[in-house]
C-alpha cells in the first residue's frame, strides 16, 4: 500500500498544470480506496466551483446529469469542516439534499478537504454504490496523506501556471517593441518614398521609378520583419502543455463562458511537428470559433484521434456552398488542413448540425461516424434531466456537467 501511495504522490508532482494535477488526484484517490465514484472540486468565489472533475462516471452520465455543483449541503459542510466526513449512508445524514434523475444512488460517503494552513483549497470526495461496504478509517488516513501532497502540488502548479502568464505577457511586450521598432519603422519609411515619388512623376519620370524601386525594396524587408515576428507566434501553451492539452484547456474555457455545452475526447494520441502543432490549434479554434458564432448550437464536440480531428455541432447547420463564397473562414481551415499533408472534411446542411473533420495523412473519411448521440441525450431529453425538475431536487453531491 505504501507503494502505491508513493506511486500516487509521484504522478501529482510530476505535472505542471492544475488541471492535470488535479485529474491525477482524483483518479488516484479513487483507485486507492477501491472506490466506486470520486470527485475532486476547487471552489471559486461566486458560491460554486471553478473545477469539478469526477472519476467512474461515463461522459454521457455527466452530460445527462447537469451543471456543476454549487456550494451548499454536503459539498459545502466538507469545504467549512476542518476534519474528514465518514458516512455509511450519506442519505440519512441531515446535510445531504438531493441529487438530480440522473445521478447514480451512492450510499457510503468520505469527504476530505484539501487544506494549505486554514485555507480550504478543494475537497476530495468518494463514494460508493447502494450495497456497498463503507470507508475505513485506514482508507481515511490514505486520503488524508493524498490531500496534504495535492495541497503542495495545487499551490505549485498555480504559481507555475501564474509564472507561466508573466512570461506571455512580457513576451507580448517584447513582440510589440519589435513591431514598432523594425516593421512600423520601416512601413513609415514606405509611405515617404512612395508619396516622394507620386511627387517627382509629372516633372521627373526616371527619379520617380527610383523612389518607386525604393518602395518596393522596403515592401520587401517590411515583409521578412514581419515574417520573423510571426514565427515567434506560437503559442506559448503548445511548449507548456503540447497540443492536446491546449486544446483541453480551450474547451474547458469555452465551456465555462458559454451555455453550450462542450464536450471533449481523446481517443488516441497525435504525433505532430511543432509547426504542425500551430496549425492544427489554429484550425480548431477557427473550427470551434465558428460553431459558436454562427450555428447556434446547443451541444458542441471535439473529438482527438491520431488520424484524425472532428469539431461538430447541433446547430443550424448551412449551405456549404454559399458559405464559401461569404466567409466562415472555411478557405483558411483548408489551407491549414494542405499545409500538413492532410485535407478537410465538411458535412452540414441547413438544419442538420455541422461536422468538420481535419484529415492527417489524408485518412479515409466516413460520414456516418457523426451522430448526435455523441452529445449525450436528445434536446427533448436534456430539458428532463437538466436536474430542474420538481420531482427531485439537484445532487450536491457529485454532480458534473456543463455551465
Amino acid at each position: 500500500m505504501l507503494h502505491e501511495v508513493s506511486a500516487a504522490v509521484g504522478a501529482i508532482t510530476r505535472h505542471l498544470s492544475v488541471h492535470q494535477v488535479l485529474e491525477v488526484i482524483v483518479s488516484s484517490a479513487r483507485r486507492l480506496v477501491g472506490a466506486d465514484y470520486a470527485a475532486i472540486g476547487i471552489p471559486d468565489d461566486e458560491g460554486g466551483f471553478a473545477e469539478f472533475i469526477t472519476d467512474g462516471i461515463g461522459e454521457e452520465q455527466r452530460l445527462k446529469i447537469g451543471p456543476l455543483p454549487r456550494q451548499h449541503g454536503m459539498l459545502a459542510a466538507i469545504l467549512t469542516e476542518t476534519e474528514p466526513i465518514r458516512l455509511d449512508d450519506l442519505r440519512r445524514d441531515p446535510r445531504f439534499r438531493w441529487w438530480p434523475k440522473a445521478h447514480p444512488a451512492m450510499t457510503a460517503l468520505l469527504g476530505v478537504p484539501i487544506r494549505d494552513g486554514d485555507q480550504t483549497l478543494g475537497i476530495v470526495v468518494l463514494t460508493n454504490d447502494l450495497g456497498r461496504p463503507g470507508f475505513t478509517g485506514a482508507d481515511t488516513e490514505l486520503i488524508e496523506l493524498l490531500a496534504s501532497h495535492a495541497a503542495i502540488a495545487i499551490t505549485n502548479a498555480r504559481l507555475y501556471e501564474r509564472s507561466r502568464e508573466l512570461t506571455v505577457v512580457e513576451e507580448r511586450n517584447r513582440l510589440a517593441r519589435e513591431l514598432h521598432d523594425a516593421v512600423m519603422q520601416r512601413l513609415f519609411s514606405l509611405r515617404l518614398s512612395a508619396r516622394a515619388a507620386a511627387k517627382l512623376l509629372p516633372d521627373d519620370p526616371a527619379a520617380a521609378r527610383g523612389r518607386l524601386d525604393e518602395v518596393e525594396q522596403l515592401a520587401a524587408e517590411a515583409i521578412a520583419e514581419l515574417r520573423g515576428v510571426i514565427v515567434e507566434l506560437r503559442p506559448a501553451d503548445l511548449d507548456v502543455h503540447g497540443l492536446v492539452e491546449t486544446l483541453r484547456r480551450h474547451v474547458t474555457l469555452l465551456d465555462r463562458l458559454h451555455d453550450t455545452n462542450v464536450h471533449f475526447e481523446l481517443r488516441s494520441p497525435v504525433d505532430l511537428s511543432r509547426d504542425g502543432e500551430v496549425e492544427v490549434l489554429r484550425l480548431v479554434q477557427e473550427a470551434l470559433g465558428n460553431a459558436f458564432r454562427h450555428a447556434k448550437a446547443r451541444n458542441v464536440s471535439l473529438t482527438i484521434e491520431s488520424e484524425r480531428i472532428t469539431v461538430a455541432d447541433d446547430g443550424r447547420g448551412f449551405d456549404a456552398d454559399e458559405a464559401a463564397t461569404r466567409g466562415l473562414g472555411l478557405l483558411s481551415m483548408r489551407e491549414r488542413a494542405n499545409a500538413l499533408g492532410g485535407d478537410l472534411a465538411l458535412t452540414t446542411a441547413p438544419g442538420e448540425g455541422t461536422v468538420v473533420t481535419l484529415l492527417l495523412d489524408c485518412a479515409e473519411y466516413d460520414s456516418a461516424q457523426y451522430d448526435s448521440a455523441q452529445y449525450g441525450s436528445a434536446p427533448d431529453d436534456a430539458a428532463e434531466d437538466d436536474g430542474t425538475e420538481d420531482d427531485g431536487p439537484d445532487t450536491d453531491t457529485e454532480r458534473d456537467g456543463r455551465d
